[in-house]
């Protein structure tokens, strides 16, 4: 029977999209600075990915760290940024933007539903800081969107598996609700118990000591409690795992 889930998982490196993908993972949602939330990947990592994956690659557009009230200067580099990976091959495009109020900016993602042609576009988290989640599922159908990758308005999916049950249950189909955010193993048990969700996002990372034989721990390069001798790296025997358990259920 074919897997009637799917299991993406979130990369940042070449490194991780090779264990994400010898884990089994059915895509790839390629970002950079995972660490923060995920950021505008640049066009030569999707490309460097590109050579050894054949399986499908959706490029989240987040030009900065921060909230998704985005400026016209902002807006017109995602635009830019979604030709530029639509034209290089991507399969999808993960993007979010809103409106002070909370609502979701409508007609800037009309805009990039545009520019994108046939590829899928997928709403990430911002969809978990809108004011009415259920007016912006019925927003993204109408749109034509292709996902909703959400935690269910919490820091962690388990926490909101309530409401992401009942937006997969309210989508009737028309779009796909993706579960995220703290999703291991375990969770992913949860949630094939109590719904019907489909569609499963994971980092499964792991923290890698870096390579680095002299280290100067008086210099910090960035955000202060943040090391810059720890690596984040996909574990393959984790996605391994989640792509059994889908597949085992599936067999039911």
């Amino acid at each position: 029977m074919k897997n009637k889930f799917i299991l993406e998982c979130c990369i940042d490196s070449v490194e991780s999209a090779i264990n994400a993908i010898n884990g089994g993972a059915d895509r790839l949602e390629l970002c950079a600075n995972l660490i923060i939330g995920g950021t505008s990947p640049s066009i030569f990592l999707f490309k460097e990915i590109r050579k050894i994956s054949n399986i499908p690659i959706h490029v989240l557009l987040r030009p900065r760290f921060g909230d998704f009230l985005y400026t016209n200067y902002e807006k017109n580099i995602m635009k830019y940024e979604v030709e530029l990976f639509r034209d290089a091959g991507a399969d999808g495009i993960v993007v979010g933007a809103l409106k002070s109020n909370g609502e979701l900016d409508y007609d800037f993602m009309k805009e990039i539903k545009e520019v994108s042609g046939n590829i899928n576009i997928v709403l990430h988290r911002a969809f978990d800081v809108c004011r009415d989640p259920f007016e912006v599922l019925n927003q993204s159908i109408d749109l034509g969107i292709h996902t909703i990758l959400t935690s269910g308005q919490q820091n962690n999916c388990l926490n909101g598996i309530d409401l992401i049950n009942n937006l997969n249950e309210k989508s009737s189909g028309k779009i796909s609700i993706m579960a995220g955010s703290g999703m291991n193993t375990d969770v992913m048990k949860e949630f094939l118990l109590k719904t019907k969700v489909k569609a499963f996002h994971m980092s499964a990372k792991q923290v890698l000591d870096s390579g680095m034989k002299f280290r100067n721990s008086n210099v910090s390069m960035g955000v202060q409690g943040l090391s810059e001798y720890e690596l984040w790296v996909t574990n393959e025997d984790e996605i391994r795992k989640a792509k059994n358990i889908l597949n085992n259920y599936s067999e039911k």
